[in-house]
């Protein structure tokens, strides 16, 4: 580009110049919109690159990742876990619950690779403090079909448990237009409202239809695949020290009190406190880390200011809406449980930024993921103040109503 320029300025100096030549103009770029429409997405990690990647990973890991199949979507689809490490502490992540939030298992790529191959001493001490879990694309068929639910109708829901023959349909199934996509002739789900505190819980028909605040009822075979990996790990270690669940959120929003759009909100916070009078999850207060979750995300946090310096939109971090009651979510139901949780919630889905901005969006999550990571490995999470948790910059998300949530997170 140098070179052009140089040629253009000497053609410009060796020519007549007009007298009066008009300015150049400029089309001005696009408002902001969180309007649906067709975006190009092709930049982005398919499914079947990414089973190619992580046989890559996983060959020139030299045994360091190892990549499984775990279970099957609703439409057949291999559930990949990748592996990495051997240490005593579990990070368990996912991504893509929601097909059209698609920087997430591109994050996790590069912290496999990383994990996985170098020679770093950064990177031997996490492979010998940590067992890095990791399912990039938990929603594989809503990944195929770009969009936020599943691939599954409530016939075949009732097919598989028999006792739901005469219940309510649940709150969370699409038949109708959801961000673009219209789900009447290809029902699904919203799967991130299937979770359940109770790991062993069995749909009951008494708990239909549901609603946002009360928690899932493990229908599809997505979240049951991750449940049963989650409880595994339970099994294997005694508990799971971290989850992270990766997530994209609305286009437009800005830190509060500037005009600086948005890159990722960090959250901790997903249910209430058990131990609060009134609560309905008393059994799980025992086991419940709320101050662990904050320190995570400070990790998170601090790593991403750290690389603002070279790069001032890793700076535009901020706090997810934190008058949220979510035990039907993954996160909601993991951190009841015991782990430690962080939710990232990436600018803009595929209906609204398509793949513009996606390295620097997916480089925000690595770094994010890779503070958290090495903050943990090396004990430096507990020297965190989780009172820094509360003075993350809020999220103005302009004159919408809290309802958003529901079609985020």
């Amino acid at each position: 580009m140098r070179t052009l320029a140089l040629l253009a300025c000497a053609a410009t100096a060796s020519a007549v110049v007009p007298a009066a030549s008009a300015p150049e103009t400029r089309a001005a770029p696009p408002p902001c919109s969180e309007e649906p429409r067709e975006n190009p997405i092709s930049e982005f990690t398919s499914y079947d690159e990414l089973l190619v990647e992580l046989d890559r990973i996983e060959r020139v890991s030299q045994g360091r990742v190892a990549v499984d199949a775990v279970g099957e979507s609703n439409r057949g689809r291999d559930m990949v876990l990748a592996r990495a490490g051997d240490g005593p502490k579990v990070v368990f992540v996912t991504a893509e619950i929601h097909g059209n939030e698609k920087t997430g298992p591109d994050g996790i790529l590069d912290l496999l690779d990383y994990v996985g191959t170098s020679g770093s001493s950064e990177a031997q001490r996490i492979r010998s403090e940590l067992t890095i879990v990791a399912m990039p694309k938990i929603n594989p068929d809503g990944a195929a079909l770009d969009r936020r639910g599943n691939d599954m109708t409530w016939q075949e829901v009732q097919q598989r448990f028999p006792q739901l023959a005469g219940a309510a349909e649940p709150w969370n199934y699409y038949t109708d237009q959801r961000q673009g996509d219209d789900y009447a002739h290809r029902p699904g789900f919203d799967v991130n409202r299937d979770y359940h505190p109770d790991l062993d819980y069995e749909p009951d028909p008494a708990d239909f239809p549901g609603d946002s605040a009360a928690p899932g009822w493990f229908l599809s075979p997505e979240t049951r695949t991750v449940r049963d990996v989650y409880t595994g790990l339970q099994r294997e270690f005694g508990d799971v020290d971290t989850y992270i669940d990766l997530h994209h959120q609305g286009a437009c929003y800005t830190v509060a009190g500037t005009d600086r759009l948005v890159t990722m909100s960090l959250s901790g916070k997903f249910v209430q406190d058990p131990a609060a009078q009134g609560s309905g999850y008393a059994r799980f207060a025992d086991g419940f880390r709320q101050d662990y979750s904050k320190q995570l995300n400070v990790a998170a946090y601090d790593s991403l200011q750290e690389a603002a310096g070279r790069n001032p939109d890793f700076g535009n971090i901020t706090l997810y809406p934190q008058d949220i009651d979510l035990p039907g979510t993954g996160l909601g139901a993991f951190q009841l449980n015991g782990s430690g949780a962080v939710l990232f919630e990436v600018r803009g889905q595929t209906q609204t930024l398509g793949e513009r901005h996606r390295e620097m969006l997916t480089e925000s999550v690595y770094i994010g993921l890779s503070g958290i990571v090495s903050a943990v490995a090396s004990g430096e999470v507990e020297q965190l103040d989780p009172a820094d948790y509360d003075r993350i910059p809020p999220t103005d998300r302009g004159p919408e109503t809290g309802s958003r949530v529901d079609i985020e997170q």
